[in-house]
């Protein structure tokens, strides 16, 4: 299993316009992505606060293979999208979740409000 992140290159002039421009990428090749047996969960898109016309899109598949095969079908797909909506074509990196231990048994109270002082 992998992770994959897309990174997405929007024009500036539709920045303001990510959500539903994610939306018509998604709606052009997720009924392709969901058919394939590879496929391992949906997908979560983040805008950045810096650029917002980056966003990217992770989520997990099988192996790099199996998406390598999957991204290079989508290409033709996504021509037009990428003429008309990014600046470059999308990114694609492959990740390995390392099996960090985050649950601590420890009396530390985690999810506490600050305290705050006051200011005389």
């Amino acid at each position: 299993m992998v992770t994959v992140c897309e990174t997405w290159h929007l024009k500036a002039e539709y920045a303001d316009r990510a959500l539903e421009l994610m939306q018509e990428m998604d709606d052009l090749v997720g009924p392709q992505a969901h058919e394939d047996p590879a496929w391992s969960g949906h997908a979560s898109f983040f805008q950045s606060q810096a650029d917002p016309g980056t966003v990217l899109m992770m989520y997990a598949w099988r192996s790099v293979p199996d998406h390598q095969s999957l991204a290079a079908s989508e290409q033709d797909l996504l021509a037009d999208f990428h003429a008309k909506y990014c600046t470059a074509p999308r990114d694609i990196t492959y990740y390995t979740e390392l099996p960090v231990d985050v649950d601590h048994d420890d009396d530390h109270d985690h999810h506490h409000e600050p305290e705050r002082g006051t200011h005389g």
